[in-house]
């Protein structure tokens, strides 16, 4: 039964039970506020399967209801969207205008199901679906447009302008719910994709076994950068860190205690990192350390906090504790190429081993925040 259809005398449907509903208009909003509850409870939306057997149509279960703007001038519509999507397991946001309906979507939190209607004081629904898409934001909302008008024309003008689905009153009280629900089968849909796809970019952009950035990325951090720090003129170090004697923790532990030490060094460098640093695996126990607006002293005291958030208490194995050491070298420019930066820390690294381990060595050009030089 649509809503909004009348008897052939042109009045709405009797609603049993409502008192003095006989003085009371037939569009009166109290009137249809409880006729629309009284056709929910006894009109369950079915569906029939293959076997023609009816089952109810159900809302996946969550922990919240599902937000849904209802957008409507006519607060006839209003009390009866609200009704229905109160029974139908959402919870019912309601704009009076298209000026507010924007402003609800326009937050932060906006509901991702937006039942539109076309003509709104303010705002037509068409125009908050062309806004709505030009901003290209995420995630999706799905937009369900509402309108009296019958035209193809008119349903193109509509999906154009970026609707995902179309309703003409007056409209089926089933048929919105079976809409509503299809809209949300996609939104769910697409939350799996947006999952997906940030796996595949973490699994891109960070070392599998430490979760540190991994060496494409954190070199692509150094590279943005340096890029800033020669726009600004300030200085970027980098620290390179190396576990002291590592392969013999594999040799006498096994692999899996050596994994197990690289992932809590990794954790210990992450710690220690201020909140804008930039922590990578650079390969095997050696990582990269990126100190944006560090000069060379203020670096070498980061390296020696790094070293002894390595050092300075044992790391808990499964079998014993294990004492672990690291040696970092330090480079620090204004500008230079990520390349040779690295190159610079590297070989400060090299005297640290050759020093006796277990130290911060800084490369002799940091302090002067020259260039690079060139190989």
């Amino acid at each position: 039964m649509p809503w909004m259809e009348t008897s052939e005398t042109g009045s709405a449907p009797p609603v049993d039970g409502a008192q003095d509903s006989e003085h009371l208009s037939p569009l009166h909003p109290e009137v249809f506020r409880f006729s629309a509850d009284m056709y929910i409870r006894r009109n369950a939306l079915t569906i029939s399967t293959g076997d023609h057997a009816i089952h109810t149509l159900a809302l996946p279960s969550s922990g919240h209801p599902m937000r849904v703007l209802a957008a409507e001038d006519n607060p006839v519509f209003q009390s009866m969207l609200r009704t229905m999507l109160t029974k139908w397991g959402y919870q019912a946001v309601i704009a009076r205008n298209g000026t507010e309906a924007w402003r609800v979507l326009e937050s932060e939190d906006a509901p991702r199901l937006a039942v539109l209607d076309w003509m709104m004081p303010g705002m037509d629904g068409v125009e908050i679906c062309r806004r709505i898409r030009s901003a290209n934001r995420e995630p999706y909302i799905y937009i369900l447009l509402l309108t009296a008008r019958t035209e193809s024309q008119d349903l193109i003008e509509g999906m154009d302008a970026g609707a995902d689905d179309y309703l003409t009153k007056p409209f089926n009280a089933h048929e919105l719910r079976v809409r509503l629900h299809a809209g949300r089968r996609i939104l769910d849909l697409q939350e799996e994709l947006l999952k997906a796809r940030e796996a595949l970019r973490e699994q891109a952009t960070h070392d599998g076994l430490t979760g540190l950035l991994n060496r494409t990325t954190i070199l692509e951090k150094l590279d943005d950068e340096l890029s800033r720090a020669a726009r600004a003129g300030t200085p970027v170090s980098v620290l390179m860190t190396d576990l002291d004697r590592f392969k013999s923790i594999n040799d006498t532990c096994g692999h899996l205690a050596g994994d197990a030490v690289l992932r809590e060094a990794a954790r210990r460098l992450k710690s220690a990192a201020r909140r804008y640093d930039s922590v990578g695996r650079y390969g095997g126990e050696e990582f990269l350390v990126v100190l944006p607006g560090c000069d060379a002293s203020d670096a070498a005291l980061q390296a020696e906090r790094m070293r002894e958030a390595i050092g300075g208490t044992p790391f808990l194995l499964a079998s014993q504790p294990i004492s672990v050491t690291a040696s970092l070298g330090v480079a620090c420019v204004s500008h230079c190429t990520p390349e040779a930066l690295v190159r610079e820390a590297d070989d400060a690294l090299y005297e640290a081993k050759a020093q006796g381990r277990n130290r911060v060595v800084v490369h002799a050009a940091a302090y002067s925040h020259a260039a690079c030089s060139t190989p």
